[in-house]
């Protein structure tokens, strides 16, 4: 009987001790290659061009300047179709986890998840499954995202609308910037620190966005999400 290759995988974390914990875990299972980890995107995208990858455990939210998020998301699935990608973030809020499995996340964990479940979902990732804590499925229902959502990643139109919305709202170039910071489930504090501003400056910008599009709060902006994707 042939023996299973185990499955071949790379890290991207901004933060060397989280890097290391994980590579500490990983390292230890035998099912399981860990071919590299990375603190910047760019050398993850170099290397995955050199080698083949299986999956990819990746931080949501990265130091600013980097490319994270949903468009890191959406940048891995374009380039390499069939590698599967892992996210962990502290950001780990169901409409962030819902619209990272709709660019194309085959899982979502939070970092305050034990090093147990990262090995649990590390392996239902790569057998091909999407794999969410059964907590967050749970407030997924909560919140009406069915299983059809998470499971069906979205189009290249639907991941435009908010460029169309923003262009059509007259938002200017920062209120765009917090708008997609907001949809990516970034707070307030986040997000002045990925762009170096102040607090009060960002809520500000956000308030504008909001306003202009005659929004009330985070909800309705993901309603308007939906709403322009055909849902």
């Amino acid at each position: 009987m042939l023996e299973k290759k185990p499955t071949r995988l790379m890290i991207l974390d901004d933060h060397s001790l989280v890097l290391c914990g994980m590579e500490i875990k990983i390292q230890a299972e035998t099912d399981l290659l860990l071919l590299g980890s990375f603190t910047r995107g760019s050398a993850l995208m170099a290397a995955l061009r050199e080698q083949e990858v299986d999956l990819v455990v990746m931080d949501y939210s990265l130091r600013s300047g980097e490319v994270d998020g949903l468009n890191l998301i959406r940048t891995l699935r374009i380039r390499f179709p069939k590698l599967r990608l892992l996210v962990i973030s502290s950001l780990y809020v169901p409409a962030t986890v819902a619209l990272a499995l709709r660019c194309g996340a085959s899982g979502f964990i939070g970092k305050e998840l034990n090093s147990g479940e990262l090995v649990l979902a590390i392996r239902q990732v790569a057998a091909g499954k999407v794999y969410l804590h059964p907590d967050m499925v749970e407030a997924l229902q909560v919140h009406e995202v069915s299983r059809l959502d998470i499971a069906t990643p979205a189009s290249e139109s639907e991941l435009a609308s908010l460029d169309e919305l923003a262009r059509t709202s007259a938002l200017t170039v920062r209120e765009h910037e917090v708008l997609r910071c907001c949809l990516d489930g970034l707070s307030v504090s986040h997000i002045a620190r990925k762009f170096s501003r102040s607090i009060k400056t960002i809520s500000t910008q956000k308030q504008a966005a909001f306003r202009k599009l005659g929004l009330r709060g985070d909800n309705e902006l993901y309603k308007v999400r939906y709403q322009m994707e055909g849902r």
